[in-house]
């Protein structure tokens, strides 16, 4: 990931072409888009499960390749520690599904590995790193994503209102077989379609009760 002088932030931010976020942990960056406006720039798109985690690390087990050179079936994959901008190893629990775009750790960084601590560090050349500045992941569960997947999604919010998208279509769009148009208007988030996906949830509960024998005794023989 670019790294940028805090002087060059705050001209930036001064001419109000960039938004600037800083964390608690000093992190400092420029917010590079949602997920359809990243993703080009990184060197591995993957889904993926994480099977396993230490320290500020995570292994993914690669379930379905978009796009990069990687042929491990795993990927292990360094997170937050120290003022890195990159999101917490907290976020990304045993079991849990994800679309990443990841960024090749390609030389080491002084300072970046500390003997007192040697499950924390920057990462190991070869692995890869998840940046925290755009929408560099996306929740996946079954087939369906959710996340800072296209425009209009909002600077910072890595889990903005939207409809779930197919995972399908995400891999279409990063082969480059869809346009970003298509991503936006599968997560439109729709009232409409949100009320009536509501309602047809109450009528099958209802209908679900109304079947149920155990009801239909306990509503014939009220106690």
């Amino acid at each position: 990931m670019r790294h940028w002088s805090l002087y060059t932030l705050l001209v930036l931010a001064a001419t109000n072409t960039v938004v600037v976020a800083q964390d608690e942990t000093g992190c400092e960056c420029l917010w590079q888009g949602p997920f359809s406006q990243v993703q080009a720039n990184t060197d591995l798109v993957i889904s993926g499960t994480v099977v396993a985690s230490k320290g500020n690390s995570v292994d993914i087990r690669v379930d379905r390749k978009m796009r990069g050179a990687e042929f491990s079936p795993q990927v292990r994959v360094w997170l937050q520690t120290e003022n890195y901008c990159r999101p917490a190893v907290e976020q990304f629990p045993i079991g849990g599904q994800w679309v990443f775009a990841l960024e090749r750790i390609e030389e080491d960084v002084p300072g970046g590995f500390n003997p007192s601590t040697p499950n924390y560090s920057y990462g190991r050349i070869g692995d890869y790193s998840l940046s925290s500045c755009g929408g560099y992941w996306l929740k996946q569960e079954g087939q369906q994503v959710t996340g800072n997947l296209a425009p209009p999604a909002p600077r910072w919010n890595h889990e903005p209102k939207m409809s779930p998208v197919l995972v399908d279509l995400v891999a279409a769009f990063v082969a480059g077989d869809t346009d970003e148009d298509a991503l936006v208007e599968a997560a439109r988030d729709d009232p409409e379609l949100r009320r009536l996906r509501l309602n047809t949830r109450e009528f099958l509960r209802g209908l679900v009760e109304s079947t149920d024998p155990e009801t239909a005794d306990d509503e014939n023989n009220p106690h």
